[in-house]
């Protein structure tokens, strides 16, 4: 069965890939951090080689770390440096406009749900920082929408895992396919919501200096 060929792998390194997927994630780095939970929670609750506590806990420091990279380095560096050399992270000017309008419409609301947002997800740190948000008003924000993100979507993938633990053979295989192929999907169902998303702040943003112009 598959899982047999990656427990070793993910029993030995799991958390820590976890950690440092996530932690780079959210410092501004566009590597699959909510895919990494996911996989590492379903893979704790079909094996019980890995603790979903410990699973939920390293994503949650991970997010809270990496987010306060981010805040960091944009609060130092500002958005020169984003500008600069945001493409080679995948963040244009479009994506920098659109997160500029979100953050200034929702502030405290970005930083705390922006960590359920895949492109807010990245970034939102970063903006805080750029933004000049308030350091004390970030950690809150920040570690209690890190919190409940690991929370929400670690059990959701235990739970699952446990339901591919009691299936075996063909049927546990096909399962585990579905579970790729349903992360797949949502990646690309999310993107296209984001991309409309973008567009209507963007039209909405471009109107509103038109009128003030």
């Amino acid at each position: 069965m598959f899982l047999a060929y990656v427990q070793p792998l993910v029993a030995q390194y799991g958390l820590y890939a976890v950690f440092l997927i996530v932690m780079l994630e959210s410092a501004g780095v566009p590597l699959p951090g909510e895919t990494a939970l996911v996989l590492a929670s379903i893979y704790a609750g079909a094996t019980g080689d890995l603790h979903i506590a410990q699973v939920i806990a390293v994503a949650a420091a991970g997010a809270i770390i990496g987010d306060n990279i981010g805040f960091w380095v944009g609060r130092h560096f500002g958005m020169p440096l984003l500008k600069r050399y945001g493409r080679l992270i995948h963040i244009d000017e479009k994506r920098l406009a659109f997160g500029e309008a979100m953050f200034r419409r929702h502030g405290a609301k970005i930083v705390f749900f922006g960590r359920f947002i895949a492109i807010l997800r990245i970034f939102a740190a970063l903006l805080a920082g750029v933004n000049r948000f308030g350091w004390g008003q970030f950690l809150f924000y920040n570690a209690a929408g890190g919190i409940v993100w690991a929370t929400v979507f670690g059990l959701g993938g235990y739970f699952f895992g446990e339901a591919i633990h009691r299936l075996t053979g063909p049927i546990g295989l096909i399962a585990i396919a579905a579970v790729i192929l349903g992360i797949g999907i949502s990646w690309w169902l999310v993107r296209r919501q984001e991309q409309r998303m973008e567009e209507k702040v963007l039209a909405q943003e471009a109107e509103k200096q038109s009128w003030e112009d």
